[in-house]
């Protein structure tokens, strides 16, 4: 079986100690790409340092994160542009709104969500959109936004069954990840009405492992177990899950 990990931080100094390990156990296991979500003009050498040590395996978004927006987000906004001019990156993101830790800077969130949306437009590109605490507030500004340019997915999907019908009418995909394995994650009453023509599998490492590993580090290698909750949460096989999500992540970043 093949996989891919639409969303994981594997940058991240959290696998500084490890990285080549996982990424060799993730080839292993059949997880043969890992996309790369963007945070801020900090995390951008980062990033593309992993890109080059792992080509072909570790292919990078560019974009501001929501709870990297401040009073100064413009100064931000220009490096991401700057590097959206410079190469080709396989989306804008991550990008999106979060109500979860500070409301302080809300308004700037919707606008610096809104002025990226368009740059993704222009550039033909997908959005990989951040909504946590703030899937309605997203879903209204895409909606505002949408046309026959923008396509995306709402990444690390935990809404309900109404939003995500209205997420996929406007042509997005959900990104599923380690909340599908947890007991009160929700995704249990979302997911069996769902097909997974809708779906990617994600990780968000190193955030959110799945269970067993729920506490500790998230890793792309257990993109399987998600791929195993989701086959058994809509009625498929592991393999049918598998082949359906990777050929939605190929198709979403064209590659």
């Amino acid at each position: 079986m093949e996989f891919i990990d639409s969303h994981a931080h594997i940058y991240s100094p959290k696998f500084d100690s490890d990285r080549d390990e996982i990424i060799s156990v993730c080839l292993k296991s059949g997880v043969n790409k890992i996309y790369m979500p963007n945070i801020d003009g900090e995390s951008i050498d980062r990033m593309l340092e992993a890109e080059q040590r792992y080509p072909g395996v570790c292919v990078p978004m560019m974009g501001l994160h929501p709870c990297s927006v401040d009073k100064s987000f413009e100064k931000q906004l220009y490096i991401i542009e700057e590097w959206l001019n410079k190469r080709s990156f396989s989306a804008v993101g991550e990008i999106g709104l979060d109500l979860y830790w500070d409301k302080t800077f809300f308004d700037h969130q919707k606008e610096a969500l809104k002025i990226q949306i368009n740059w993704a437009k222009e550039k033909g590109l997908p959005i990989v959109l951040h909504c946590r605490e703030s899937i309605e507030e997203t879903i209204e500004i895409v909606e505002q936004l949408n046309d026959d340019r923008l396509t995306g997915v709402f990444h690390c999907f935990t809404g309900s069954l109404e939003q995500a019908q209205k997420i996929t009418q406007m042509g997005f995909l959900l990104g599923i990840g380690g909340v599908a394995t947890f007991k009160n994650g929700g995704l249990d009453k979302v997911l069996p009405s769902l097909g997974l023509d809708s779906l990617l599998l994600e990780t968000d490492s190193p955030y959110l492992a799945p269970v067993p590993y729920r506490g500790k580090r998230n890793s792309p290698e257990y993109i399987p177990l998600i791929a195993r909750r989701v086959a058994d949460l809509t009625e498929n096989s592991e393999e049918k899950t598998a082949e359906i999500t990777t050929a939605n992540s190929r198709r979403l970043f064209r590659s």
